[in-house]
């Protein structure tokens, strides 16, 4: 998806105003971040830039629309955001010396902390500029919070429905 984009992006006139439309219903957040930093790194160089969200932006794609500022987001009529925490599923088998055991736990303690910590700092993007308060969205997030685009527009999460 990230090389689609990165094409996509090179073939886009090189000025005036580029819209990048998205439907989704979800996919890898960490390719989500490369593509909003790659937005970012365009509006910094002057580009101006918008997101247009169709029908569903669920997952990783409202990860992608938290790297555009809020008046420079815009949802189709009847499009749904879904916002909600990383999932992680992973086995860990302990076998060995009890250090290294141990190693192996911190680890995936790490692992896991670093993801959260990425987590919340997507989620503070998301939100800035709007209503919604942080504690809200941490509080939403583990129960898959579904946001008509109504809603989204009257608690300030984007900036008009088209």
């Amino acid at each position: 998806m990230y090389n689609e984009f990165r094409n996509q992006l090179a073939a886009a006139p090189g000025d005036g105003i580029l819209v990048i439309a998205l439907t989704t219903l979800g996919g890898n957040p960490e390719v989500a971040r490369a593509m909003a930093d790659d937005v970012r790194l365009l509006r910094e160089a002057g580009r101006t830039i918008y997101f247009l969200g169709k029908a569903a932006v669920y997952s990783a794609g409202a990860t992608f629309m938290a790297g555009f500022p809020v008046e420079c987001r815009f949802l189709t009529k009847g499009t749904t955001l879904l916002v909600h925490e990383r999932q992680i599923a992973k086995t860990i088998n302990l076998s060995g010396p009890l250090k290294s055991c141990t190693a192996q736990l911190k680890a995936s303690l790490n692992e896991i902390e670093q993801s959260i910590a990425i987590e919340e700092a997507g989620f503070r993007d998301l939100i800035e500029g709007s209503e919604v308060e942080f504690e809200e969205l941490q509080r939403r997030a583990p129960d898959n919070w579904y946001i008509p685009c109504e809603e989204a527009k009257d608690r300030g999460l984007i900036a008009d429905i088209i």
